[in-house]
């Protein structure tokens, strides 16, 4: 019995599903041609399974993850906690990414300025409505609509409210946490269809951009991945050493969902998977999972300000426009305080990086030649954003003393 155990051949894991099936991609949009852009429908069939769940995953995980905190004041201390570590990381990675890319000069002898380039461009929202939209006047439009910082922002002051109701709110907690259960599985079943999804997702996008992007736009994409690795390897793993933690088994159970991030470009359909990751595979409490990695996923865009960062710069050179330490300074304030109010689905780079260029006065005709690479440059930073969510509820739990350590370190 145990020799015929160890002649059945292994079932692979989802990660390695999902690798399999984005070099297949690859593969087939590389030797296929334009003609594989028709398996586009297989990742758009995926994507809306995921997003379907979204919604339910965050108000119900928020929900929960605040009645398991029943002291308000570590509840406090977790926010602001991650709230710190978000706005500090994003900060300093704007400024990494735009030291970078004035290093290299992107963008220089582009000479955009004499070009007539048609750009359609939604008109940039101001922070202050920005911040009142996040207040839902009516929760259940918020749901359907997919808005998810009014939902984040209704799940938080319904789970205090469970909490203060004592007793009474018992039942509604309890409601709750059979409802996760429900939801959980209901992730399980949507995932089984992700190799099918990530293959679809890769073939069209290798299909429509090729394996290369030549002249400015390629060393556009060249200076945001290096951002993008320099955050995700050197800060991300010098921060959980500041914590006492080692990084090796972060890093290593961690690339299935950045791989799963990379290939959706979607920081809110990663949730899911991120969630049961964060929880079962690396130690963190679930209440603070519950909370830190939906907050996250609404507000920590750290691969986005990077994009942002070097979208400015590249700007400014092709067009001839130096920009004071005033306006650089006025760029890294916009940029995260964008990146916060961003949605984490793909094409939000686009819509946000209006706002960022208008703050310093750069021309928006630019994005129109910028969304030739959107979707590669998306990828990689929904992939950044995600691991500094992940990192960040790691160095949260074990501050709090809540993270199983034996598990985190578990092979």
């Amino acid at each position: 019995m145990n020799l015929l155990a160890k002649l059945r051949p292994r079932r692979f894991e989802m990660w390695h599903q999902i690798l399999i099936a984005m070099i297949l991609g690859v593969a087939a949009g590389h030797l296929i041609g334009a003609p594989a852009k028709a398996l586009q429908p297989l990742g758009d069939i995926f994507m809306s399974l995921i997003r379907m769940c979204v919604i339910p995953v965050v108000f119900v995980s928020l929900v929960c993850g605040i009645t398991s905190l029943r002291d308000l004041a570590a509840m406090r201390r977790i926010a602001w906690k991650a709230i710190v570590i978000y706005a500090l990381s994003m900060g300093v990675t704007v400024v990494l990414a735009m030291g970078v890319a004035s290093f290299f000069g992107i963008g220089q002898g582009f000479h955009l300025g004499g070009e007539d380039i048609a750009v359609h461009v939604t008109e940039p929202i101001s922070l202050t409505d920005s911040l009142l939209a996040a207040i839902p006047s009516n929760p259940f439009k918020a749901f359907a609509d997919g808005a998810l910082l009014p939902t984040i922002v209704f799940a938080v002051f319904f789970g205090i409210a469970i909490n203060l109701a004592g007793e009474a709110g018992r039942p509604v907690r309890s409601f709750f946490e059979s409802l996760a259960a429900v939801v959980f599985k209901l992730i399980t079943m949507v995932l089984k269809f992700a190799p099918f999804g990530v293959f679809g997702l890769m073939a069209f996008v290798t299909a429509d951009h090729g394996f290369a992007v030549l002249g400015h736009l390629g060393a556009l994409v060249a200076v945001n991945y290096a951002t993008f690795l320099f955050f995700m390897i050197v800060m991300c793993g010098a921060m959980l050493l500041l914590s006492g933690l080692n990084p090796a088994p972060f890093v290593r159970k961690m690339l299935p969902i950045q791989l799963f991030a990379y290939s959706t470009a979607s920081s809110n359909a990663t949730l899911p998977l991120n969630m049961e990751n964060t929880q079962k595979r690396l130690g963190v409490d679930k209440g603070v999972a519950s909370f830190v990695l939906p907050l996250g996923a609404t507000i920590n865009m750290a691969g986005l300000a990077a994009y942002l960062g070097t979208v400015t710069i590249f700007a400014s050179n092709a067009y001839g426009i130096e920009l004071s330490v005033t306006q650089l300074m006025t760029v890294v304030l916009t940029t995260v305080m964008a990146s916060i109010g961003a949605a984490g689905i793909p094409g939000t780079a686009l819509v946000v990086m209006s706002l960022v260029l208008a703050s310093v006065g750069l021309p928006l005709e630019v994005i129109a030649v910028i969304a030739a690479v959107d979707r590669l440059l998306d990828m990689g930073c929904t992939s950044a954003n995600v691991t500094g969510d992940t990192v960040t509820a790691v160095i949260v739990a074990k501050s709090e003393g809540v993270l199983n350590i034996t598990e985190y370190n578990r092979a």
